[in-house]
């Protein structure tokens, strides 16, 4: 795994999504590798011999991997709204796109 201190800081905007869109698909590709077989095996968290933690591998990327995104989102939400700036759909309209979903109007 790459030291994220070796990593060079993005400058704009494109790099940061052009990364991003990179990331996802090595994502998707590595879980469409595992198939179903490989999502039921098990992970296990190791330190100094001792298992910490073990786990099936689907439910790693769901609790730890998605899980963690959806709270980034819902972090990303409040804070622009802290910013006065209109939160972007996110699962379907806000109610900064669609104002009757809020009961205003």
């Amino acid at each position: 795994m790459p030291n994220l201190s070796d990593q060079p800081e993005p400058t704009s905007s494109s790099q940061i999504l052009a990364v991003h869109d990179d990331s996802v698909q090595k994502v998707k590709a590595a879980i469409s590798a595992l198939g179903d077989a490989g999502l039921g095996a098990l992970w296990q968290l190791q330190k100094d011999g001792a298992t910490i933690m073990a786990l099936p591998k689907g439910i790693l990327i769901r609790s730890l991997a998605l899980n963690h995104l959806y709270h980034h989102r819902g972090q990303l939400s409040v804070y622009l709204r802290l910013l006065d700036v209109p939160v972007p759909a996110i699962y379907g309209p806000s109610a900064d796109e669609n104002p009757m979903a809020a009961g205003q109007g």
